[in-house]
């Protein structure tokens, strides 16, 4: 029976049109990996053929020195990783969020929330309170503008014909930035809103929950179903129209419950 490492290659090769299992390490396939021998104590197990790990050794080397001269990197490593310990399969994510805040000297959080979740947001907001952090929050439609200032058209909207705010993670990251936040929190940025609001927030931030309409703010049922009720999603080219999908709802959610 072929190992783990060896199924694993035959698997690669079947993905590459030419046959050759992971010609170019420049394709990252971590994904098909069982073995992970990145995990365990370095030469104690066999890479398997795609592995960045003994083709990119100069990289990472490099990575890892910088963990050892930056000193405000080598702080948020390590107490992410103490944080990690403290709570594991004991503390909840909100818990652990404050756990780091703690070890981080962060006493400042900023809040980053969507409008349709802005009791989720109070909830967390009065959490952190109690905990004794100070607390700066602020909602994605702050500014209030019009999405046909950026060029959105009136049938790209949610809800056409009427006015709509744009989210304004931007605003957002610079009034925490304002307020001093240490760090940030997201509760419930809209996919790409929250790419944004990363890239510009001045604070480390971090995200308390991951916004999904259909399954209650919990993504990651859909990974747990794809092999039965959401089995679509694997389907090749299903979801690149949106409109084609016969899952698209009839109806939207009122203006302001995004």
């Amino acid at each position: 029976m072929p190992s783990s490492v060896e199924q694993l290659d035959t698997m690669n090769a079947a993905a590459k049109p030419n046959g050759n299992p992971m010609e170019e390490h420049s394709e990252l396939r971590c994904t098909l990996c069982a073995v992970k021998a990145c995990s365990q104590e370095p030469n104690t197990r066999r890479f398997p053929s795609f592995c960045p790990m003994p083709v990119q050794g100069g990289r990472l080397a490099s990575v890892e020195r910088k963990y050892v001269e930056d000193a405000d990197l080598r702080k948020l490593a390590c107490e992410s990783a103490r944080t990690e310990s403290a709570g594991y399969c004991r503390a909840t994510r909100i818990e652990e969020i404050m756990d780091f805040a703690r070890r981080m000297g962060a006493d400042k959080l900023g809040i980053a929330h969507c409008v349709g979740l802005v009791e989720e947001a109070r909830i967390a907001s009065e959490i952190f309170l109690a905990n004794g952090f100070e607390v700066s929050a602020i909602c994605c439609k702050v500014g209030s503008i019009a999405k046909e200032k950026v060029g959105l058209q009136d049938d790209e909207k949610v809800n056409p014909g009427q006015f709509e705010a744009l989210c304004n993670p931007v605003a957002q990251a610079e009034l925490l930035a304002e307020a001093g936040t240490q760090l940030n929190v997201v509760v419930g940025l809209c996919v790409g809103h929250d790419s944004l609001f990363f890239m510009h927030s001045r604070a480390p931030v971090t995200v308390l929950v991951a916004k999904d309409r259909v399954l209650g703010h919990n993504p990651v049922a859909a990974l747990y179903a794809s092999h039965s009720y959401y089995r679509r999603l694997k389907a090749a080219g299903a979801n690149r129209d949106r409109s084609a999908s016969v899952d698209t709802p009839t109806s939207v959610p009122a203006k302001g419950q995004a």
